[in-house]
């Protein structure tokens, strides 16, 4: 009787030694799988962190080129790639203006419109040997008493209507004038400002 006992202890103790055993590989096993689903969360967060911090810009290019267009580039692109995006410059480029004029090693600004004349093409001219300039920020700065229609539309809050506007109220003194001669509002002037010439 006593050694019946002693053998139904013996496999009370083994089973309970193997559920005991069963439960640790289990515990080790839950705790792998959440450290590799913590890694990839990790990692699929620093690749959303990336593609935060990533952003294109939007510019415009036309005249003598390929394949002028729209196009959307990555923020750090040159003029050099929206040129090249563009599929370069076309046969009847004036390709004198182009080495004169426009700086290929610059970094390409969001909403800019680039216009490559042809050769013998006339373009309107201040004292730069343009319509537009550069802004010391970077950005095209355009002469209200020169532009074109079109280049006026490029302006910020500028439609056809209100480029025919400036055009009718030439010539100005300064840029101001474009308020006292209420050709615009305040807010379109605000976005413009730094962007317009009156010489």
């Amino acid at each position: 009787m006593d050694q019946e006992k002693l053998i139904s202890f013996s496999k009370g103790n083994i089973l309970a030694l193997i559920i005991a055993g069963i439960g640790i590989v289990l515990v080790f096993l839950g705790l792998i799988q959440i450290f590799q689903n913590s890694s990839k969360n990790s990692g699929l967060v620093f690749e959303e962190d990336k593609e935060e911090t990533s952003s294109e810009i939007v510019v415009d290019i036309q005249g003598a080129v390929i394949k002028p267009g729209v196009y959307t580039l990555k923020s750090n692109s040159r003029m050099v790639d929206v040129l090249s995006k563009a599929g370069g410059l076309s046969e009847d480029a004036d390709r004198d203006w182009v080495e004169k004029n426009l700086n290929l090693a610059k970094k390409a600004q969001d909403g800019v419109k680039i216009y490559i004349p042809r050769v013998g093409e006339e373009i309107l001219s201040n004292s730069s040997g343009s319509s537009v300039s550069e802004s010391g920020s970077g950005g095209p700065v355009i002469n209200i008493n020169l532009a074109s229609k079109s280049e006026l539309e490029t302006l910020s809050g500028v439609g056809p209507v209100t480029a025919e506007k400036i055009i009718n109220g030439r010539p100005y003194g300064d840029t101001g004038e474009l308020l006292s001669k209420k050709i615009v509002g305040v807010s379109v002037f605000e976005k413009i400002k730094d962007y317009i010439a009156a010489n």
